[in-house]
């Protein structure tokens, strides 16, 4: 089973600034790490591999920097690295980001199954899996939180829906947006992480996708732009109420009735 993992590089502080002119976040000299969500489905991945064999190759987005956390990947156990790193990619919103990534995918190799964490913690949109997947033709599904086994030219997952679990045998090739609860990351080997050292990672850019028109990547590509940022506004009220206890109680009660919390 060859599997795709698609990770990212996000701020590891959520004091992050934005270019009020771009709308994008400023990364430059920003500390960075692996989108926690990724984390899950790489080990997810990895243990598929220990299960049935294959291959777990892992693809990224973004500047050159952003091979850290590849060579973490690396260490995770992952067996070869893609970043797709090149200055017309800036700027991306999920439309843009899904389409070069699916051309990445294209570029990567041959892949039985793709696995994306659901979301990121610097855009939470939860949307670039299942756009990769509409890209490349393919079937997805999303919010995964087990993988109930792999057969022959098939996988059966739980998915979490808003109000109700579905169990679901999709065939391959596809790909699964998976959840936090999927299961528990394993630690950084330094044994791997040495072993590793010297494994190459393939930059592919702009120039070596099947699609080479500048106007479907980066900022020209991205059909929504940011109009304006501005910081939310403090609508916090105190009040200090006093009386017995059956009286607070009772003007507690009425107020929560009064905002609809009860």
């Amino acid at each position: 089973m060859n599997i795709l993992v698609c990770i990212k590089q996000v701020p590891a502080s959520s004091k992050v600034e934005v270019d009020p002119q771009t709308g994008v976040l400023k990364r430059a000299g920003v500390e960075s790490k692996m989108n926690p969500y990724d984390l899950y489905a790489l080990e997810t991945a990895l243990r598929l591999r220990e299960e049935h064999g294959g291959s777990v190759t892992v693809l990224s987005m973004g500047p050159p920097q952003a091979q850290a956390v590849i060579r973490e990947a690396f260490a995770m156990g992952a067996d070869a690295g893609v970043l797709l790193s090149d200055r017309r990619f800036g700027g991306a919103d999920v439309l843009a980001t899904s389409y070069t990534l699916a051309q990445g995918v294209r570029r990567a190799g041959s892949f039985d199954l793709l696995i994306c964490g659901k979301q990121t913690t610097d855009g939470d949109t939860a949307q670039v899996g299942p756009e990769i997947a509409e890209w490349l033709g393919i079937p997805s599904v999303a919010n995964v939180r087990r993988i109930v086994r792999a057969e022959k030219g098939a996988v059966v997952v739980e998915a979490d829906l808003p109000q109700s679990l579905e169990t679901t045998r999709v065939q391959f090739p596809c790909l699964l947006s998976v959840d936090k609860d999927i299961c528990q990351p394993r630690l950084p080997s330094y044994v791997k992480l040495c072993a590793s050292r010297e494994r190459p990672v393939t930059v592919l850019t702009l120039d070596d996708m099947d699609d080479r028109d500048e106007r479907h990547y980066g900022l020209n590509g991205s059909p929504t732009q940011v109009r304006r940022i501005f910081p939310p506004e403090s609508d916090v009220r105190r009040e200090i109420w006093r009386g017995s206890g059956q009286t607070l109680g009772a003007r507690l009660y009425t107020m929560l009735r009064q905002k609809k919390f009860v």
